[in-house]
């Protein structure tokens, strides 16, 4: 095999495509009128790529660990891990250098960035390990570690007016995605959902359509909260209230592909191959945008 081959299969495995969620470290920078200013911007920009960097790393242990159960997976045993074409000795010193690589990355900046990235590295593995076995606590740990994104994204921006409304926004949206793949998940394997991945055999649909419903409302109920105290980031809440609709729009639609359409695995493969909620998406992050700097 070529060198070339081996790094695309390592470059695959690092799952560029899944670097969008990292986007939430931008945030704080956005939501506390600060985007504007080049060098919080650069800065700001510069952890995402430290988070990119362990988050691939998180990828690649996450495939080390589960390469046998993905083998199992109609999709997952395509991953170059499970299927034999990357090579486990070159995925493990990959994932070394990339986590030390973002850590100290990080840290150069911020040593408070650093050591929230490397809290993220280290919950990650947890969860990895054993914490996604565990019943809505595997969830609950994926709303920990969007939260994470948005705190090291502020924390290197020092954020001065940052409502805390968005944390919880964030959290129930992530909860929001946590639960819907898991749903996906049981319709996808069905019988053999369990031998996937140990939590879902303490699932069900009507439990975790329960859940859904719940994290909706609650996220909804949240970000108008939020858009009534938008003054803490710097915008008339009269106008960022207008943003609340967008965000309706994205929740339903996202419930659609759920349940009329079954899909709801990784959210950025919805994100981009429905073109509806990418535009909808776009449009509210415009609109935000728009909303606090065209004042």
């Amino acid at each position: 095999m070529t060198t070339g081959r081996r790094l695309l299969y390592l470059l695959r495995t690092m799952r560029p495509k899944q670097w969008t969620k990292n986007g939430f470290v931008l945030v704080g920078l956005v939501f506390d009128g600060k985007l504007l200013e080049l060098p919080l911007t650069l800065t700001a920009l510069w952890t995402l790529v430290c988070f990119c960097l362990v988050s691939s790393s998180v990828y690649i242990l996450n495939d080390l660990i589960d390469v046998e159960r993905d083998r199992h997976h109609p999709r997952k045993r395509l991953r170059p891990l499970a299927s034999g074409q990357l090579n486990p000795g070159l995925a493990r010193s990959a994932m070394f250098v990339l986590a030390v690589a973002g850590v100290l990355g990080a840290g150069m900046t911020n040593i408070f960035v650093g050591l929230t990235l490397a809290a993220y590295l280290l919950l990650n593995a947890a969860y990895s390990g054993y914490l996604k076995n565990l019943v809505i606590i595997d969830a609950m740990m994926v709303a920990v570690f969007f939260v994470l994104r948005v705190a090291a994204g502020s924390i290197a921006v020092e954020v001065s007016a940052f409502s805390p409304w968005l944390y919880i926004c964030v959290s129930l949206l992530a909860l929001f995605i946590a639960f819907g793949k898991r749903r996906h998940e049981i319709v996808l394997l069905r019988e053999a959902a369990s031998g996937h991945r140990t939590s879902l055999k303490q699932y069900n649909l009507p439990f975790l359509d329960q859940i859904i419903g719940v994290v909706t409302t609650s996220g909804l109920i949240s970000y108008t909260f939020y858009s009534f105290e938008a003054e803490t980031a710097l915008a008339d809440p009269a106008r960022m209230m207008l943003t609340v609709p967008l965000i309706v729009f994205v929740v339903f639609r996202y419930l659609y592909l759920i349940h009329v359409e079954q899909r709801g695995g990784a959210p950025d493969d919805l994100l981009f191959a429905d073109r509806p909620l990418l535009a909808a998406v776009v449009l509210w992050v415009l609109s935000v945008v728009a909303v606090i700097y065209l004042r």
